[in-house]
């Protein structure tokens, strides 16, 4: 329900996701444990969920319940007076943590509440807490007065929604001492009417699309200058949320990279993450009932992901000790300006179920269902990451495709699963079409130097020198097991792309019709060769030239050249 009537500040359709997580660090941590007394239980309340705050409203909650645990303090029990006086203290807290407040939104509902509760009517506490929520109600009704956006899609504020639903759920405590067990409703996207009335979805932010997070962590953290920084970045819809020593960063932002890198002089940062929220915005005004999700290790062209709304988790890429999000937080570009130019190798690894998880849930809040096209198991951890996500979440909504392939031929097969969900293709059936394809699906990768893939040991130190005396540019292809294995080498480095492109038409069916992926590790002239060598061999219908992402060219090397082919009926 809160997805469905998220319009602001961006339309992207996830609030309701955001505060569940930002809710479920607190119950997970916090409210699962003994605690010595309310100020003990309310600091760490806080604490939670500043680690686990997401999204704008998410931030803003979490920085409301540090500030009613900071102005508690230690103290083993609480008084109605002294609860009011620090919810004001947290309400004041959480306008402060904006760096643009706008009323109509889940600060003035947080403001209307504290209000309230200073003004107590009632002698027991139920009474007094029901009062409040009832302010807090209307407050939430007059949100659409207050902001036009609201008021053309015909809605109230989500994140204010939210926090009213919150509210409800400690009156009901108060009142039978209950709770209830809380579900997604399982609705089509086709009765999103509040988003779809809200014609601008699809334009979600043009100069701040992704939208970034990350928690910093150190002592003494200076939140004002971090706020001036984000200012300088031309940051929007910044919220700093959490105390000295934890901060929890929000932006929307036009290179996370860059957020992430200013953040970094300011303290430790942990758990980044970026979301497209044109992608967002497509996904909450469409209406196919199968979503599907790919990793940053399958390559494929910008622009058919966007057309077919495919949604990417980034994996993990480390320079010495900094992390940056595959793709997101590094581009493929600076990912090799980067390796040609630093010390130390780069590292790659799986993303967490974490984030897994939190795309998963988005997507189902909108999509009856998902499918996952994922990164060979024989090769990386990142399938098994993905399934432990679907067992934590929906698992019978959520479906995970072993492609056994990487690079194009997991973004190939991925294309073509988006393709069908767009056609309107039930989940049985698009893995059923996954299923054929992917033993036709066929990907080789050729490397010019091998120093990296010594280094990085995924070929013995003895290689080198022998490859390097005979002049040999190896060629590898990944197998029926998923795995990469030499498949052959070119004697000498002249016109390696030409002679690559004869190497694999010699090993595929020239009457039929292909669709291929030409990769290139930082080296787009021999891509383009290679291309056009394989368009005068084989019958290509369609072809796309792509730089191939870190998966690859960690190990493989700039000047590295991949080919992925599949059958097209």
């Amino acid at each position: 329900m809160l997805n469905k009537i998220n319009v602001f500040p961006v339309p992207d359709g996830d609030t309701g996701s955001n505060l569940a997580f930002t809710l479920g660090g607190v119950l997970a941590g916090a409210l699962s444990r003994r605690t010595q007394g309310a100020g003990d239980l309310l600091r760490r309340v806080g604490e939670d969920a500043v680690d686990g705050a997401r999204g704008n409203s998410g931030a803003i909650l979490a920085q409301f319940l540090t500030g009613v645990a900071e102005a508690v303090g230690p103290v083993r029990a609480l008084e109605p007076e002294a609860l009011a006086r620090a919810v004001r203290a947290g309400a004041d807290s959480a306008r402060l943590a904006l760096s643009e407040p706008r009323e109509g939104t889940i600060i003035s509902v947080i403001s209307a509440f504290a209000d309230a509760l200073e003004q107590r009517n009632h002698g027991d506490v139920a009474g007094w807490f029901r009062a409040a929520l009832e302010h807090s109600q209307r407050a939430l009704a007059n949100t659409p007065n207050q902001l036009p956006v609201l008021a053309k899609a015909g809605v109230v504020d989500a994140g204010a929604q939210g926090f009213v639903d919150l509210l409800v759920g400690i009156d009901d405590f108060i009142s039978s001492g209950a709770v209830d067990s809380v579900g997604v409703a399982d609705e089509l996207p086709a009765d999103l009417e509040a988003a779809e009335a809200h014609g601008e979805m699809a334009d979600a932010d043009p100069e701040h699309r992704w939208c970034s997070e990350c928690l910093l962590i150190g002592e003494g953290l200076d939140r004002a200058g971090l706020r001036a920084a984000m200012g300088e970045l031309g940051s929007s819809c910044v919220v700093i949320a959490g105390s000295h020593t934890r901060l929890r960063l929000h932006a929307h932002v036009a290179n996370p990279s860059e957020m992430f890198s200013v953040a970094a002089r300011f303290g430790r940062v942990e758990g980044a993450k970026a979301d497209d929220m044109h992608a967002q915005a497509r996904t909450a005004a469409g209406a196919i009932a199968v979503a599907v999700i790919t990793d940053s290790a399958a390559d494929l062209p910008a622009d058919e992901m966007q057309r077919l709304n495919i949604h990417m988790v980034p994996a993990r890429v480390n320079f010495g000790d900094q992390d940056y999000l595959d793709k997101v937080g590094l581009s493929t570009a600076e990912f090799y300006r980067k390796l040609r130019t630093e010390m130390v190798l780069p590292r790659t690894s799986q993303p967490p179920p974490g984030d897994f998880r939190r795309q998963f849930e988005f997507l189902l809040s909108h999509h009856r269902n998902l499918v996952y096209v994922g990164l060979s198991r024989a090769i990386s951890g990142t399938l098994q990451s993905a399934e432990t996500a679907a067992q934590r979440g929906h698992p019978e909504r959520t479906h995970v495709f072993d492609t056994s392939n990487a690079s194009g031929g997991e973004g190939l097969l991925a294309m073509r699963a988006g393709e069908m969900a767009a056609q309107g293709a039930d989940v049985p059936a698009i893995l059923a079409e996954l299923a054929r394809l992917k033993p036709l699906t066929h990907t080789w990768a050729m490397a010019r130097d091998i120093r990296h893939a010594v280094r990085g040991g995924r070929m013995p130190a003895w290689a080198q020198p022998v490859v390097e005396w005979l002049g040999l540019t190896p060629i590898a292809k990944i197998n029926a097991a998923g795995r990469m294995g030499m498949a052959g080498a070119l004697l000498g480095s002249s016109n390696v792309p030409v002679r690559f492109a004869a190497h694999v038409a010699k090993r595929v069916d020239r009457t039929q019709a292909w669709r291929l992926i030409v990769g290139h590790c930082d080296a787009p002239a021999d891509g383009e060769a290679l291309l056009a060598a394989l368009r005068a061999r084989i019958n290509v219908r369609d072809g796309w030239l792509v730089e191939t992402g870190s998966a690859v060219g960690a190990h493989a090397g700039p000047g590295a050249l991949v080919v992925s082919l599949q059958p097209v009926d």
